[in-house]
């Protein structure tokens, strides 16, 4: 899958630097100062930023998104998938005490533990077994083979720590990383990469000239965008289609960089929050999604690439897709605002005003999404409008990265422990099966059938995959756009190779 920005956001590459000076990466995330700095399981996109690069876990993801040695310097894997051995690296934590597997094993197990009643805790509910084999060995036991478990491990959320530091790669001192202070424009902090000798690695004499501190800061969008046309950052980090006007609309000022758009899996649609009024029928919350023009959605934000999704789980996560993209058998789209204003007509009367009110957060393109939704749901004779905070939405807007490709991540977005909205008791049972059971076919078809329970439920609208966007100046190497839309910093700070 390719993004790409129709013509009149096209931006050329650019030879010029920031002002950032000393050689440092100036970096502005998309957030806000509390966020940047989160602890805990449940990290901001900035905060999941900065722990991946000061709390190693066993293993880690490169600037490809693709799984690496960390803590772990290399591991293998049983022929049944069910048991992982990690063999540690020869380094230490920050107070100078070795790594041992030991207290691996020990973070590893209250980490999980604390990740109890998030998406991620279910993802990782497979692991039966966590055991120090020798001073640097550590197995990871299995119920039933996991094909994307390393991903899961390297999540920032499964860094480590001791005495409130992590392992690196990188080390983080807070402060005047902006030139502007704590009274500055937005939280700023210093990143700058250890020497390799200090993680088991071999020595390299020149690491004081190859590897570039990274300046980090969080800002609105707009104020990011902002520092980038003004050459004061090399790159931006963190945009979603609520901001992604800020950057298109500033296509000349931003002639000194370019737009990457990353081909992003995962979910962006509209969580049913309350079952009541128009929502309370399957078929009436079905009509709100038949309703919807996706590809006339998108063109408003003049992104092409896009891929709409009319599905829960996209047909291409099932290794043999039980249908296909189109979920209505290619009904055109008058046809399907025929069936859904019927079954709206049929429920409105005296006392009964068809209305939804959406939740979505601020921004120029929650703004235009929520017009090009206005617009298609009053073609079924409803009428939308916008949450003010604090009031309670029938639907909230829901745009979350997949962490891994499987079913089961798509799936366990809607497990009622979550509570992120309606759900489905009868689809959370069938997963949990999926997950227990080894054989692959019948974990498949397991997962096939909660998709079609959750999809018969209708506790969601999807719309398509989420929109990443990245600002990058084209002198900065290793940046890659990936699937999973996540850029660690660390390779940001090491020579091109």
């Amino acid at each position: 899958m390719r993004f790409c920005l129709l013509p009149f956001a096209v931006l050329a590459l650019s030879s010029c630097g920031s002002s950032a000076g000393d050689g440092a990466v100036a970096v502005a995330v998309i957030g806000t100062p509390a966020g940047m700095f989160e602890d805990g399981v449940r990290l901001a996109p900035a905060a999941q930023l900065m722990r991946a690069a000061t709390h190693e876990g066993l293993v880690a993801l490169d600037a490809s998104g693709q799984v690496v040695p960390a803590i772990a310097e290399r591991w293998i894997v049983t022929d049944d998938g069910l048991s992982y051995i990690f063999r540690l690296r020869d380094s230490t934590w920050p107070d100078g005490e070795e790594i041992e597997a030991d207290d691996v094993r020990d973070q590893l197990r209250r980490r999980i533990a604390q990740l109890e009643g998030t998406s991620l805790g279910l993802d990782l509910a497979n692991i039966r077994a966590i055991r120090a084999m020798t001073g640097r060995v550590i197995e990871v036991q299995l119920g039933a083979p996991m094909p994307d478990f390393l991903r899961l491990l390297a999540q920032s959320e499964l860094g480590f720590t001791r005495g409130g530091s992590g392992a690196g790669p990188m080390a983080m001192s807070r402060g005047d990383a902006d030139g502007e202070g704590e009274g500055g424009d937005g939280a700023s902090a210093r990143l700058s990469a250890l020497p390799p000798e200090t993680r088991g690695l071999p020595a390299r004499q020149d690491w004081e000239e190859v590897a570039r501190p990274i300046a980090v800061r969080a800002l609105p969008a707009d104020k990011a965008v902002a520092a980038f046309a003004a050459g004061e950052v090399d790159l931006v980090l963190g945009g979603s289609i609520v901001d992604f006007p800020e950057a298109t609309a500033a296509a000349g000022p931003l002639s000194r960089g370019t737009i990457q758009v990353d081909p992003a899996l995962g979910l962006l649609g509209l969580t049913v929050r309350r079952e009541a009024g128009l929502l309370a029928d399957p078929s009436r919350r079905e009509a709100l999604s038949m309703a919807i023009d996706r590809p006339a959605l998108i063109q408003a934000f003049r992104l092409g690439g896009w891929r709409e999704n009319s599905w829960i789980v996209p047909p291409e996560a099932f290794t043999a897709p039980a249908y296909g993209r189109d979920r209505w058998n290619g009904m055109s789209i008058a046809e399907r605002r025929q069936i859904a204003a019927g079954r709206v007509a049929a429920w409105a009367g005296p006392g009964r005003e068809a209305v939804v009110r959406v939740a979505l957060p601020r921004g120029k393109g929650s703004d235009l999404l929520l017009r090009q939704l206005a617009e298609a749901w009053a073609t079924i004779g409803v009428t939308t409008r916008r949450a003010a905070p604090g009031e309670g939405a029938d639907l909230e807007l829901r745009d979350v990265l997949a962490r891994y490709v499987s079913p089961v991540w798509y799936l366990n977005q809607f497990n009622c422990r979550i509570g992120a909205g309606l759900c489905t008791p009868a689809a959370d049972a069938l997963v949990r099966q999926a997950q227990a059971t080894r054989d692959p076919a019948q974990r498949e078809v397991l997962l096939a059938e909660a998709h079609a329970v959750l999809v018969e439920s209708e506790v969601y609208i999807p719309l398509g995959v989420p929109v990443r966007w990245s600002l990058v100046r084209g002198t900065l190497g290793n940046f890659q756009p990936n699937a999973f839309a996540f850029h660690p910093l660390f390779p940001l700070s090491q020579p091109t190779t």
